[in-house]
């Protein structure tokens, strides 16, 4: 291992000082990205949680878009053509039009490690509902014969079509006729209209008994929705008490998805990570990620 105990430049050893102190430093940040005080949990919630750790996966997401954060020209040409059209359209467009701005919720590993999973796991529908870019949906979608996505943006559809992706619309998903074995609901819940009808629709659409639900939630809650490339508060603004992220996850666990006839099988914390810009490497919020199932009554709580 490199150490800087026999460098004889105070200059240099300054330099390698400040080397390792960066390194530590980022080392103790992506540990505080898995952090969870299981004991601050509700007692219902403990035996639900599974903690996760920086893997593979993970690190090379970090690796390219560290990489992609240097190309000086084409970052100084995205941050003019996103400061001309910001006015005009959504930054979600922007990043779609621009081929930039990349999200990374798990690693395949983590996908199949929450849903309990092997490798060679197969079945037959997936649905990635604001499915971005499809990056994440290419995670996914190995283990099923067909992959289905929603976006509202249209460079993102464009995207997700040239993956070979159906890309259904946004009132279409539901009325389909037949059912999706696994829905993923990544980092939409704070960005939709009515979030209740949006779980209450994915619950009738999954296949009986087997069919689940992997959400993705940014904490602390706060729902917004973009209109154009403005911010507004959302039609049924879900309110999520709690100031901790133990305390949300536990109020989104009894209260929102038993509410809707959901129950959880499994909870982690995960980075929500995007691809950066000339300014970071990259961009990181904290999510939390569930994986759920019909309650087994079969009816909504009457909360």
């Amino acid at each position: 291992m490199w150490s800087g105990k026999y460098v004889r430049s105070p200059l240099v050893r300054s330099l390698f000082a400040n080397m390792l102190s960066e390194s530590e430093s980022a080392a103790m940040e992506t540990q505080e990205w898995y952090r969870c005080s299981p004991d601050l949990l509700g007692e219902s919630v403990q035996p639900l949680f599974v903690q996760s750790h920086l893997d593979s996966g993970t690190k090379a997401f970090l690796k390219r878009s560290v990489e992609k954060s240097g190309w000086l020209f084409t970052q100084l040409y995205h941050s003019l053509a996103s400061t001309i059209l910001s006015p005009l359209v959504s930054r979600t467009s922007i990043n779609g039009f621009l081929g930039r701005g990349s999200m990374f919720v798990f690693s395949a590993e983590q996908f199949q490690r929450l849903l309990r999973i092997s490798p060679e796991w197969k079945a037959e529908r997936l649905l990635d509902l604001g499915a971005g870019d499809g990056g994440v949906t290419e995670v996914m979608g190995g283990h099923f014969t067909e992959v289905y996505a929603t976006e509202v943006s249209l460079p993102m559809k464009w995207h997700l079509q040239r993956r070979n992706y159906k890309v259904l619309g946004i009132d279409e998903w539901q009325q389909t006729g037949f059912q999706y074995d696994v829905v993923s609901c990544l980092n939409l819940l704070d960005r939709c209209d009515d979030p209740l009808l949006l779980l209450r629709d994915i619950r009738r659409s999954l296949v009986p008994n087997t069919g689940r639900l992997i959400l993705a939630a940014v904490l602390p809650f706060q729902p917004y929705v973009e209109v154009g490339g403005r911010w507004q508060r959302p039609k049924e603004r879900l309110k999520v008490k709690g100031k901790t992220w133990e305390e949300q996850v536990t109020e989104l666990t009894n209260e929102v998805f038993r509410t809707v006839g959901f129950e959880v099988e499994v909870v982690t914390r995960l980075p929500y990570l995007c691809e950066g810009d000339m300014y970071n490497d990259y961009y990181v919020l904290d999510d939390a990620v569930f994986v759920l199932k019909a309650s087994e009554d079969g009816s909504e709580s009457a909360h």
